[in-house]
């Protein structure tokens, strides 16, 4: 069963359940959220703790086996399967589900494990960790960066600190993308806050530039048609040294989709049916940035950008003059919606 992550401290503190599991990409919530969850397995008595790690090589039969054996130490034992991959295999998954339809007795699963896509929630294991009566599924969402202010503001609360929206506004910039570095910049405020108060000089004294991004989130500012931090976004992978190539399979992999989606659309084919049919589908929650993409192009257009695509792509390769930097700038622009006469190349 699923169980918000804002509902989990009030979740802990009634009887436990037997399967949880953790699924996320954010290093930071997924691993406060864990530890959550040991934290209150030891208050409850669970005092013995094994941890299995699912690499290519695991042996399942040992998660198996330890669910079925005896506690030499403790009454009551937390077990936690740490899967990388996010992908168990036939094996794992046969072990998964079986596990969760007879859980131990006197043990808790703690079970973590990147964000599952929609397939692998379809899959048999999938439904059985999401919808099993045994498991409570716990799916951790990134703070997206209109959220972040608030999120830094929660946490300057909960460390006894107040600060200037300036100020606020200021380490959400310097840390964009990167809770961790965050949290670990609100620890040293703490440390250097006057009367528990921040000022933009404190966080211009104190804080790192920390801002850490990826192509997934360079898509979504360009479908919200924000091409300011879009372009912020890409200059940071750039700074990072992230090659032009998987910045461009990232842009070319939406605008097939944008531009198939676009193309449903003016035939008449309505925009729900349309995401639910695409390959793979679009997700609920991304579907009103798709939606804001949608309104601001036409399928004609969506259509040439793909093209412009493909130009990029001999650019880097070597095979048409121009910057691929440039074009990849140019190309963000017109996909966030800005008209522009700048060159091609």
């Amino acid at each position: 069963m699923k169980l918000a992550p804002a509902q989990l401290t009030k979740h802990l503190q009634g009887s436990l359940a037997p399967v949880y599991v953790v699924s996320g990409d954010d290093p930071l919530l997924c691993q406060e959220a864990a530890d959550a969850i040991r934290v209150a397995a030891r208050a409850q008595g669970f005092d013995e703790r094994q941890v299995f790690s699912a690499d290519a090589n695991f042996d399942w039969g040992t998660l198996l086996q330890a669910g079925a054996s005896l506690s030499l130490f403790a009454q009551r034992r937390l077990l936690e399967l740490r899967l990388p991959s996010g992908k168990p295999g036939d094996k794992g998954a046969a072990a998964l589900i079986e596990y969760c339809s007879r859980p131990a007795e006197d043990t808790v699963l703690l079970i973590s494990l990147p964000r599952l896509d929609a397939s692998a929630q379809r899959s048999k294991w999938g439904k059985v960790l999401v919808e099993g009566q045994a498991c409570q599924f716990i799916q951790i969402w990134p703070v997206e960066a209109r959220q972040l202010p608030q999120w830094i503001n929660q946490r300057l609360a909960q460390a006894g600190l107040s600060a200037q929206r300036e100020a606020v506004d200021l380490i959400a910039t310097r840390v964009e993308g990167n809770l961790l570095a965050a949290a670990q910049e609100i620890e040293k405020l703490k440390l250097l806050a006057e009367g528990n108060q921040i000022t933009v000089e404190t966080v211009q004294a104190a804080v790192a530039d920390s801002a850490r991004f990826d192509v997934f989130g360079l898509v979504d500012a360009i479908l919200a048609g924000d091409a300011g931090h879009a372009l912020r976004i890409l200059e940071g992978l750039r700074g990072e040294g992230v090659e032009p190539p998987v910045i461009l399979w990232a842009l070319a992999r939406e605008l097939r989709s944008l531009a198939g989606l676009a193309q449903q659309f003016s035939q008449g084919v309505p925009l729900d049916k349309a995401f639910s049919q695409a390959k793979p589908p679009i997700w609920d929650k991304r579907r009103p940035l798709v939606s804001k993409a949608l309104q601001r192009l036409s399928a004609q257009r969506w259509a040439q950008l793909l093209q412009d695509a493909q130009r990029i792509d001999a650019q880097i390769k070597g095979q048409a003059e121009g910057s691929p930097w440039m074009s990849l700038s140019r190309l963000t622009l017109l996909m966030a919606g800005q008209r522009l006469a700048l060159p091609a190349q």
